[in-house]
């Protein structure tokens, strides 16, 4: 039961929300680290982010049981109760806002919560459902955590932040794009409207080259705004060139599977090298309040 309480919180999402919350924490500190403001930020955020797993995996638990990829998760084969599921959510959830709410600001808490907002009751409950857009909303929430974890630092929304906004935004489209095709029968199965069930593959690739384009033009906003070095911009250019490039090419070499799994792939190798170059190659031009 311990195990199936500790999957339904999705770690390997929190983790990756925490690792991009450090990229803009580090961003925004530019070297100055407040021990006790980081680990409440990435503690708090963490907490935040598995309740809202919970409760994705809470709502989603008739369509997961439709899904080969999701028919294992606890909730579809009611391992753990919903009530259980539910009061886990809300413990997660109230421990990580009185963290952030004790340890960094309002402007940090209200980020956060809206992105929750969005998650769990935009997305999740509706437009998952109703709409070949749903990634396009949901990108915001995923977005939350880094920007929250930048304003902890400024204690205000400045450019830096309305970049990483973007950045990690844009970045959630393309690769969500990647899973669906990659699970499309799953999708299909389930009755959901994703991009590639509604408009075609084809259709869905063109929307990924626009918005790698884009997000490859907002990751070197940071450079150009001197919020970070030159090698930050060389590293993250050729990686999402090279991501561009695949997108681009399309499946002609190998099956749409075989190519929708490689962009995958490359994308969270993407988010993760802008995530420690942004902490590693900040400048420290921009002064901090």
């Amino acid at each position: 039961m311990l195990k199936d309480y500790l999957r339904v919180a999705k770690p390997w999402i929190v983790f990756a929300n925490v690792l991009s919350a450090a990229g803009g924490f580090f961003l925004a500190a530019q070297g100055r680290i407040d021990v006790g403001l980081f680990l409440a930020v990435l503690v708090g955020i963490s907490a935040v982010v598995a309740s809202g797993c919970v409760c994705n995996n809470y709502i989603d638990r008739d369509i997961d049981a439709l899904m080969a990829r999701t028919a294992t998760r606890p909730l579809a084969r009611q391992s753990i109760s919903t009530v259980g599921s539910l009061l886990y959510a809300l413990i997660l959830g109230v421990i990580g806002l009185a963290i952030l709410g004790l340890g960094t600001n309002l402007l940090t808490l209200a980020i956060v919560v809206a992105g929750f907002a969005v998650y769990v009751g935009v997305y999740s409950l509706v437009m998952k459902r109703t709409s070949a857009y749903s990634t396009v909303v949901g990108s915001l929430a995923g977005a939350a955590p880094p920007l929250a974890a930048y304003c902890a630092v400024t204690g205000r929304l400045d450019l830096g932040g309305l970049i990483v906004l973007a950045i990690f935004s844009l970045w959630q489209i393309p690769h969500s794009y990647a899973i669906t095709i990659y699970r499309f029968k799953d999708y299909a199965a389930a009755s959901l409207p994703v991009m590639p069930v509604r408009h075609g593959v084809a259709a869905t690739k063109k929307d990924m080259v626009v918005h790698i384009i884009a997000f490859t033009l907002a990751a070197q906003l940071l450079t150009v705004c001197g919020y970070a070095g030159y090698a930050y911009s060389g590293v993250v250019a050729m990686l999402s060139l090279y991501w561009l490039t695949v997108a681009w090419t399309g499946p002609k070499l190998q099956t749409e599977l075989l190519w929708a799994r490689k962009l995958y792939i490359l994308s969270i190798l993407t988010i993760v090298v802008v995530s420690v170059m942004m902490s590693v190659d900040y400048t420290a031009t921009v002064p901090l309040p």
